[in-house]
């Protein structure tokens, strides 16, 4: 039995007291292991290697149109590299940016470019006064921290299995004009591996709101990035707008960089004609074109979507172990024992885990005085302030088993430590 709320306060004790031995032994390891992102292994970066022999100095190093990729030029990305990632995001072609290696940099001058240029015919949002970020959490930091970098005020709206609470982001997006964006992970969400609902999808493209700039930031970063051989399909926000003649709310985004080479992948941003044309401007100003040599050495190793999900099948062969022995390990230890809560994802990069309130940062805290650096307590809402301090997210992907076992084994005994501190 191992329910601490059934113990009395020396059954408590004793379990503290054995906890603590066995978590200095763990201490004696000298284990330094960084679990802070989820960052691809080595093992999965290796399955591209054969990409950096797709070109080289004799290759032929012209797009479909026999432009020369090694020149300045194209703006918007080779046209074989635009179709590729439109088949990602299963949009047309003619509405992709194909940039460089980073979809959260794309993600970045799309908001610098409403805030400094204003979209839809509205004043740039700097010069309207307090704009209002809408932030479903637990969510991923970094899209916070874009939102904050640029003064927004950010308003936290809760995650539910289907996705984001829609009551609420529907009362105040269709309310308030200066609410200007929401954030979302629709496939495999960071950290909870929720994917959002039909429900959900046709009600964001629904939205009614009141500021004309409103957009949805559509971030589908694991869109491919299923851990099961059953994949999980989810409506095309999109195709939903359009339906309803709203296709200037979404911007989309995906990345190559969990699927090629983490550091030198390439990104792409759809969106509808009237945004594009202001992205069109912007990137013709600030550029003179992307590494479209990585994009045609890209193309030329995947082909197309087809390849794609090909090449998934074999990260997820190193995966799968990895997030069945975190699973694993937490149910063998709190299967009886109701101080956490876990999602079990079908696909993306993390497990989400929640404790007994106030429990986190310690729980943190002790897993780094034992050489386990996980992602801050708190990173996950915005501001980096969980209101119940409980929620943790595990990054599995890159430790080999050996290590993320021993790993697993220093955080289950550092919650049990920091519950048990709780609870005494």
């Amino acid at each position: 039995m191992n329910n601490f709320f059934r113990m009395g306060k020396n059954e408590l004790l004793e379990q503290k007291e054995a906890l603590n031995l066995k978590y200095k032994e763990f201490q004696k390891l000298g284990l330094k292991l960084n679990m802070s992102r989820g960052v691809p292994s080595t093992e999965q970066i290796n399955l591209s290697a054969k990409m950096l022999d797709c070109i080289n100095s004799k290759s032929d190093c012209t797009d479909e149109n026999g432009k020369d990729c090694r020149n300045y030029g194209g703006a918007y990305g080779i046209p074989e590299a635009r179709r590729l990632l439109a088949q990602m995001m299963n949009v047309n072609e003619e509405n992709v940016i194909a940039g460089g290696n980073s979809s959260l940099q794309m993600m970045f001058d799309a908001v610098s470019m409403f805030m400094t240029h204003g979209a839809s015919g509205c004043p740039p949002w700097i010069k309207q006064g307090k704009i209002k970020f809408l932030c479903p959490a637990p969510g991923y930091d970094r899209h916070f921290k874009i939102s904050e970098y640029f003064g927004m005020e950010l308003i936290t709206v809760n995650m539910t299995e289907n996705g984001p609470d829609m009551d609420m982001v529907e009362n105040l997006v269709n309310s308030d004009p200066s609410v200007k964006g929401i954030w979302c992970v629709p496939k495999y969400s960071n950290p909870q591996g929720i994917v959002y609902s039909d429900e959900t999808v046709k009600r964001l493209a629904s939205l009614q709101p009141r500021a004309k700039d409103f957009r949805i930031f559509w971030d589908n970063a694991y869109s491919v990035h299923d851990l099961s051989a059953t994949p999980i399909e989810i409506l095309n926000i999109m195709d939903e707008c359009v339906k309803i003649h709203n296709e200037n709310l979404p911007i989309m985004f995906c990345s190559l960089s969990k699927i090629t080479l983490a550091g030198a992948a390439i990104a792409g941003m759809a969106c509808s004609g009237d945004n594009l044309r202001d992205f069109k401007l912007r990137y013709s100003i600030q550029s003179v074109g992307p590494d479209k040599v990585n994009q045609l050495r890209h193309v030329r190793f995947l082909n197309d979507i087809e390849g794609i999900r090909n090449h998934m099948k074999k990260h997820r062969k190193i995966l799968e172990p990895k997030f069945s022995l975190v699973i694993n390990k937490l149910k063998e230890n709190f299967s009886d024992n109701p101080v956490i809560k876990w999602q079990n994802p079908k696909g993306g990069y993390f497990v989400s885990v929640d404790l007994l309130d106030g429990c986190a940062k310690r729980t943190v805290e002790l897993c780094k005085n034992a050489g386990v650096i996980l992602t801050d307590a708190g990173a996950t809402y915005p501001y980096g302030v969980d209101p119940k301090d409980s929620n943790i997210r595990i990054a599995p992907s890159f430790p080999d088993l050996k290590e993320l076992s021993l790993a697993m084994d220093i955080f289950c005994v550092s919650v049990k430590l920091s519950c048990l501190e709780k609870l005494l």
